[in-house]
């Protein structure tokens, strides 16, 4: 079948230290954002619920979009998670052609090569594309919500 020996051939880049690397940073970025769902999600004590009124609408719409880019990271990883497990982690979901292990690194819930990554964005520059990768956890390379996207 042409999908495993693509499958194959974007493996092939990734030794099996890349590989275990991802996986454990994929891991750290599902613990990371179901605390920070915990925390934006928990039950609003009092104090809580006094400071949550006193503050400005819009810093109420930061943390609900917060709590929505965390859940969209989540359910990354969880693909991401799932891609390695089934054999298809590493391969462009659009050109089936390797995402380069540098990117990988980087964004490694990433489902698209930068070349089709780039497409992505132009044919839908009014919607910032489709999501964002780079929502990583702290410490893993990626800075939030800038010019590499890999959804």
């Amino acid at each position: 079948m042409v999908n495993h020996r693509t499958i194959s051939q974007s493996t092939a880049q990734l030794s099996a230290d890349d590989l275990a690397a991802l996986r454990e940073n994929l891991h750290e970025q599902r613990l990371f954002r179901k605390e920070q769902l915990r925390r934006l999600d928990g039950p609003v004590t009092s104090r809580t619920e006094d400071r949550l009124q006193q503050q400005a609408a819009s810093q109420i719409e930061v943390h609900v979009k917060l709590a929505a880019c965390a859940r969209m990271v989540l359910a990354d990883v969880a693909a991401a998670l799932a891609r390695m497990d089934d054999g298809s982690y590493g391969a462009c979901h659009l050109c089936r052609r390797p995402i380069d292990r540098d990117r990988l690194m980087i964004v490694p819930q990433a489902r698209y090569c930068a070349r089709c990554q780039q497409v992505k964005e132009a044919v839908s520059p009014a919607t910032g594309s489709e999501r964002p990768e780079q929502r990583s956890a702290p410490g893993t390379g990626a800075t939030g919500g800038g010019a590499v996207n890999g959804s």
